[in-house]
C-alpha cells in the first residue's frame, strides 16, 4: 500500500498538473476528508509513515478534474460554520467573510436587531449572523429551488426564517422594520464567463450573473430591497466584483434613500461591499 506521504507527494503533482490552484493544500484536505482528521494531523500522520486512506486516488481524480473541493467533500468551512453544499448551491467564498462581519458589527449595535439576508444561498451569512448575534432575529430569502434546499438543511439548527421568493419582493409584510439588511447577490456581468471550471462548470448560474452587461441589475434590486425593507438609520452592505464599487457608490450616493455610502476592501485589499444609511425619505426605486 502507499504510504500517505507518497500520496500526497504524488497527489500534489497530479493536481498542479491540472490547474488546481492550492494543490497540495487540496490534496490534505482530501486525506483528511477520508481519515476524519485535521489537516494538522495528517501531516503528522505522514511524518510518522501511516499509509494513504482508501478512494483516496479517486479523489485525487475526481478534484483534477476541476470539480469543487467542496463538492466532493460536502462541506464549506464559513467563519464558524461547516455548510453542507453540493451541485445546484453557490460555495460561500472567503471574502464574503468580511460583508457578514460587517453585517455582524452593525447588528451588535442595536439590541434585539432585525436582520435579513437577501439571496441566502447556501445560508452562510444568515447562519454566520444568528449564531454570532444570539440576540438578532434573521430572516433570510432564497429563490433557488436547490440552493434553498441546501439553506433549509444548513439553518434547521439556527434561528434563521428562511423564505421561499425573489428577495425584490419578498418580506413585504416587514417593510420598513429591519435594522441590518445583507446581500451577496448575483453581479458577474452576463457576458463574462469565469476563468475558473469549479465556478463555470459548478456553481449555478442564477447565484453567479447579474442580470445585465454591468451586472448592476440584480445588485441594484439587492439595494432598492433593503431601502424598502429597512428603518430609518438601518445599514446596508452588499458585495460585489471590484471594478463595479465606483459605480454602485455613485448610484447609492446620488439616491436620497440614502446617506453615508462606503466602499470596504476585503482582506486582499480588494473593493469587495458597498455600506449605506437608511434615511427616512421614502423609498422610490433605484433611478
Amino acid at each position: 500500500m502507499e504510504s500517505l506521504a507518497d500520496a500526497l507527494r504524488n497527489a500534489a503533482s497530479t493536481l498542479a498538473d491540472a490547474g488546481v490552484p492550492s494543490p497540495r493544500t487540496d490534496a490534505e484536505l482530501l486525506a483528511a476528508h477520508l481519515l476524519g482528521e485535521s489537516v494538522g494531523r495528517v501531516r503528522a500522520l505522514a511524518l510518522i509513515g501511516a499509509d494513504a486512506p482508501a478512494r483516496y486516488d479517486e479523489l485525487v481524480a475526481e478534484r483534477s478534474r476541476r470539480v469543487p473541493l467542496q463538492h466532493i467533500t460536502g462541506v464549506a468551512h464559513f467563519r464558524a460554520l461547516d455548510l453542507a453544499v453540493g451541485p445546484g448551491v453557490f460555495i460561500p467564498r472567503p471574502e464574503t467573510e468580511s460583508v457578514a462581519q460587517l453585517a455582524i458589527d452593525a447588528a451588535r449595535v442595536v439590541p434585539g436587531a432585525r436582520v435579513a439576508d437577501l439571496g441566502t444561498g447556501s445560508g452562510a451569512i444568515a447562519g454566520s449572523i444568528a449564531q454570532e448575534v444570539p440576540d438578532a432575529t434573521v430572516f433570510a430569502v432564497e429563490l433557488s429551488d436547490l440552493a434553498y434546499a441546501w439553506a433549509e438543511r444548513n439553518l434547521a439548527a439556527l434561528p434563521v426564517t428562511l423564505v421561499k421568493g425573489d428577495y425584490a419582493k419578498a418580506l413585504g409584510e416587514h417593510d420598513g422594520t429591519f435594522d441590518v439588511v445583507v446581500s451577496n447577490p448575483p453581479y458577474i456581468p452576463t457576458e463574462a464567463v469565469p476563468r475558473d471550471p469549479e465556478v463555470a462548470e459548478h456553481d449555478p448560474e442564477i447565484a453567479l450573473y447579474g442580470g445585465s452587461a454591468d451586472g448592476l441589475r440584480l445588485p441594484l434590486a439587492a439595494a432598492d430591497a433593503a431601502a424598502r425593507l429597512l428603518k430609518p438609520r438601518g445599514y446596508f452592505v452588499m458585495e460585489h466584483a471590484e471594478v463595479q464599487a465606483a459605480a454602485l457608490s455613485r448610484i447609492l450616493g446620488a439616491n436620497p434613500s440614502w446617506t453615508s455610502v462606503r466602499t470596504h476592501q476585503d482582506l486582499t485589499g480588494r473593493d469587495r461591499a458597498t455600506s449605506a444609511v437608511r434615511t427616512d425619505v421614502p423609498w422610490a426605486g433605484s433611478k
